[in-house]
């Protein structure tokens, strides 16, 4: 399994959403262990240390289906931040739990309704540590 880098900031930001979906803030059903898991098995580095090609928090990424020339493009935020048709999908979905942590050229799965997508990360458009942004 691909090494994910995450930093101690989203970490902390991360498990305090969870915990706060586990006490009752989100209403519908959601498995969150796929993202726990997640979490329990990164590198965590300080946010100044962060390399510019992973894939954070508020990270704008753009992906490329392997099988085809389709992309597409997305913003990982906190649930309550989420909004389709901005293309901000939030942290607790499998799109945004299958991203965070890894770098631009690495190939993510996905379960889609017809099966398995595979995507590679073509490009990390915005990334709020690169840019000294640590307070969204």
């Amino acid at each position: 399994m691909k090494e994910i880098i995450i930093s101690s900031l989203d970490h902390a930001r991360i498990s305090a959403a969870i915990n706060n979906a586990r006490s009752g803030g989100i209403n519908a059903p959601i498995n969150l262990n796929p993202l726990m898991e997640e979490l329990d098995r990164a590198k965590i580095l300080p946010p100044e240390k962060m390399p510019p090609d992973v894939v954070t928090m508020n990270s704008i990424v753009k992906m490329k289906y392997v099988n085809s020339s389709q992309t597409m493009q997305v913003q990982i935020v906190y649930p309550s931040q989420a909004n389709p048709s901005e293309h901000k999908i939030s942290v607790f979905s499998p799109v945004a739990t299958a991203l965070l942590g890894y770098r631009k050229g690495d190939l993510i799965t996905i379960k889609v309704p017809v099966g398995l997508a595979e995507l590679r990360i073509s490009e990390i458009i915005y990334q709020p540590e690169a840019e000294g942004d640590l307070e969204l």
